[in-house]
């Protein structure tokens, strides 16, 4: 695929196929990720890829602990609930997804569960934790490091056929998450990527997310018109 329709043809899916995934394509799409750029070359990026049972036991453990009731252990800092027009940004995609998919504002039973698939990772086969080392915790050239990373192994894996989706709700319970995943003390836990073949009868997968215009988002300076 050429670059310009990659981004332009990415979306994130939230409905995958069963179909395992082969660790040899996963390690290329990686690979990739880890060609993005970072501050001074520190390459704070880790990549814990769980699929099979002990991704079932992260998403058994997830949810359970969080019907229940047990406070969200997000490591990486979540900041304040979105207000204005970044809240607005976030209801009208939710919109969008409810809207394909059926779900009306006073179905509680069919949004909760759509918040669990969230905890689930989707159903996906796939999840690929992103974590950096802890000895740079507090730094903010490391964080958006990592999101440089996580943008690149989504569109990587979009031009070859795959599907993801970037969450923090899989990422809840980080005991469970890492437990199962084997991720040592010396790293934080920063995102989670839903990874697998998107199934293209789930309705939501056809959404597009809308983007503010260049006139909103861009200021040119200097440029003499």
């Amino acid at each position: 695929m050429q670059f310009d329709d990659v981004i332009l043809g990415r979306r994130s899916i939230r409905g995958y196929k069963p179909d395992p995934v082969p660790r040899a394509l996963v390690e290329e799409i990686i690979a990739l990720a880890m060609r993005s750029p970072s501050s001074m070359n520190t390459q704070p990026w880790s990549f814990y890829v769980v699929t099979g049972e002990p991704l079932d036991r992260i998403r058994a453990g997830n949810t359970e602990r969080m019907t229940a009731g047990v406070p969200q252990s997000r490591e990486f800092r979540t900041g304040e609930a979105f207000a204005g027009h970044h809240r607005e940004r976030q209801v009208g995609v939710a919109k969008q997804l409810f809207a394909a998919m059926g779900i009306a504002r006073e179905d509680k039973a069919r949004r909760d569960d759509w918040v669990l698939r969230g905890f689930r990772q989707f159903d996906a086969p796939v999840c690929v934790i992103i974590t950096y080392d802890r000895v740079l915790d507090g730094s903010d050239d490391t964080p958006f490091d990592c999101g440089a990373a996580a943008t690149t192994l989504v569109n990587a894996a979009w031009s070859r056929g795959m599907g993801a989706v970037i969450n923090s709700q899989g990422i809840m319970q980080s005991p469970v998450v890492r437990e199962h995943a084997g991720i040592p003390d010396d790293q934080v836990i920063m995102k989670s990527i839903a990874l697998g073949w998107p199934d293209h009868d789930f309705p939501a997968n056809a959404v597009v997310s809308e983007r503010k215009s260049i006139a909103d988002a861009a200021v040119f300076v200097g440029f003499g018109d």
